[in-house]
Formats: C-alpha cells, sequence, structure tokens
C-alpha cells in the first residue's frame, strides 16, 4: 500500500480508504463473517483510513465498524460525519454536538480523527443543503466542530463538497476546514478542471481541487464508481445518485462511452476507476465501497497498477474536450 499526504493536517494516509457506505453496503448488509473478514483483510493491505456515517444504515455501519475494529485491536483512522436537518438550524452547534456523541457510543471510541460535514452547501436550505453561512456564521458547523476538537474529541474537520460550487468555495475559502470529500469520478472529473465542455452536462463542481490546494486541505475522492455505473455494467439496486442534472440513463450511457473512448483495458472497470482517481495528485485517499471482500483485493491489485498512463489520460482528455463523444 502506497500511502499519501492528507494535506494540512500532516498525516499519512493509505491511497484508498474502506467505505462504510450504501452503494458498497458491506457494513450495512453483509453477514457478520464477512465484514470481519473484509475489514481485516482491509487491515492486512495496509489500509489504515475507514470512514463511516450516522446515515449509512441509519447507524449500523457505525456500530458494526466498533465492534469489529474492537475485535482487531488495532487503531486505524476512522472518520465519521454529522448530518444537520432542517429542523436543526436553531442548534446548529449543539446538533453537532450531539451527532458526535451518539457516533462516538455506536464506534465505541473516546474520539475520531476526522467530523465531516455530510450536508450539501447550497445557496438555499432545505431537502439536506445548508447555506455556507449555516457552516460559517455564530454557532454554525464550524464553530460547533471547533469546540468539539478544542475538546480532544476531534482531531481535524472536514465538509463535503458537494452543490453549489460558489456556496462551497466560501466555505473552502475560509480556512477553517481540514479536508473535503470532493466527489470526483470518470465520467465526472469536473471537481480537477477550471471548465468544463459546453455540450456537458451534469453536477458542475469545476475549480473545487484547486480551492482545497490553495488552502493545502486534504482530498478524499468520493463516488470514483459513479455509485457503481463506472465499476460494472450490472445494476445492483445499491446506486444512489447524490448530485443533480443527471439520472440513471445518463451515468450509465456515460460510463459505456468513456470505457468505449479508452480503447484499451487498463485492468476491470473498477480497476480502472480506482486508477483514474489515484492519477490525481491532488487526491490523497480514494474511498472504496465494496460489496463482498473480493472487491477489496480487486481495488488493492488496481492501485498497485498505478495511475492510468499518460496515454490512456490523453485519450480521455480528447473525450472530454469532445463534450463527452466517443470517438
Amino acid at each position: 500500500m502506497n500511502y499519501r499526504r492528507l494535506g494540512r493536517t500532516g498525516l499519512q494516509i493509505s491511497e484508498l480508504a474502506f467505505g462504510g457506505g450504501r452503494s458498497g453496503g458491506i457494513l450495512i448488509d453483509a453477514d457478520d463473517d464477512t465484514r470481519r473478514r473484509a475489514v481485516r483483510l482491509a487491515l492486512d493491505h495496509g489500509i489504515n483510513w475507514f470512514d463511516t456515517a450516522p446515515q449509512y444504515g441509519q447507524g449500523r455501519s457505525e456500530e458494526a465498524l466498533g465492534w469489529l475494529l474492537a475485535e482487531t485491536g488495532e487503531r486505524p483512522r476512522v472518520s465519521t460525519k454529522v448530518m444537520i436537518g432542517d429542523d436543526d438550524l436553531g442548534d446548529i452547534a449543539g446538533r453537532v454536538e450531539r451527532s458526535l456523541h451518539e457516533s462516538l457510543r455506536r464506534l465505541r471510541r473516546d474520539s475520531v480523527d476526522l467530523l465531516q460535514l455530510h450536508n450539501r452547501i447550497d445557496a438555499q436550505p432545505g431537502n439536506r443543503a445548508i447555506t455556507a453561512a449555516h457552516v460559517l456564521g455564530p454557532g454554525g458547523v464550524a464553530e460547533g466542530m471547533e469546540r468539539l476538537r478544542d475538546q480532544g474529541l476531534i482531531r481535524f474537520m472536514g465538509l463535503t463538497a458537494l452543490g453549489d460550487r460558489h456556496e462551497t468555495r466560501k466555505v473552502i475559502d475560509s480556512g477553517r476546514f481540514d479536508t473535503a470529500q470532493v466527489y470526483y469520478n470518470m465520467i465526472n472529473p469536473s471537481a480537477a478542471r477550471d471548465t468544463m465542455p459546453a455540450r456537458w452536462s451534469g453536477f458542475d463542481s469545476t475549480g473545487i481541487m484547486a480551492a482545497c490546494r490553495a488552502q493545502d486541505m486534504g482530498i478524499l475522492a468520493i463516488r470514483i464508481f459513479a455509485a457503481g455505473y463506472l465499476a460494472s455494467p450490472v445494476r445492483t439496486g445499491r446506486e444512489s445518485i447524490l448530485t443533480a442534472d443527471t439520472d440513471a440513463d445518463s451515468e450509465a450511457r456515460m460510463a459505456d462511452a468513456v470505457f468505449t473512448a479508452l480503447a484499451e483495458a487498463h485492468g476491470s472497470r473498477a480497476q480502472t476507476a480506482v486508477r483514474f482517481a489515484l492519477s490525481s495528485r491532488d487526491v490523497a485517499t480514494a474511498i472504496v465501497g465494496l460489496a463482498e471482500p473480493s472487491h477489496l483485493d480487486e481495488a488493492v491489485a488496481a492501485a498497485k497498477m498505478g495511475p492510468l498512463p499518460a496515454a490512456a489520460l490523453q485519450r480521455l482528455e480528447a473525450f472530454y474536450k469532445s463534450g463527452f463523444e466517443a470517438g
């Protein structure tokens, strides 16, 4: 396993992280023996970062990770999240504190390495979105997290760079956050770019990685498989699209087109997606969701292959500039 610097945190973390979310679902849906094998395999591969959230399986992901890691006796890095509901806007900092204490109980830990805002950041609140003012203002998310950091309950503060890119930039540019979860994959590389082709349609996060780089924020790449559409043409029923301006048919069509544009194999579809994410020097780790332990072996093998070769990245660049039209 290779390790990369997580921005100004100074932490050296594995370039693959174990994702505990619904798209893979192993911590939520698998039997205990399968979950136990997956966590043990991750540790044996040198993965030192495990990511979860209260929203993953309504706490089941955190609970499973808590007892599984306790069994191993090892202490890898753990990140979890907080979601601010519409009813929490009158006491945001209090919600942050209450949520973390509930997470620590489920995780069987007295602290976590990273607490991340799970909400989208938009110009208007509602439907799981809050504004930059809710994050940065008095009694907001940042203030709540800073209190927890001062108490030693968290080491670092992070955000999820979804929603309106301009509103999200306000939070990034504040310099108050150490890391960002950034949506980044082969069919939506916008976070690493300044512009996207006029004919392209999708969630626009242009400039986000550059903004993070300016603050020396660590970047955790999320949705590297685009909820599974890149990993396999077979649908599992766990696919969930987080972003606006796209749908299931578009994601599937774009995934097929991107592999046509590459013209040659660079491992399996899932391995190609892993290698693409790790081709960005701004990415500290790619969070990998898995449904079975073999998926982890597949991802680790991809990481060992290294980033995609320059010729493949050039073909992808031509594909993007064409407006995502496979030649």
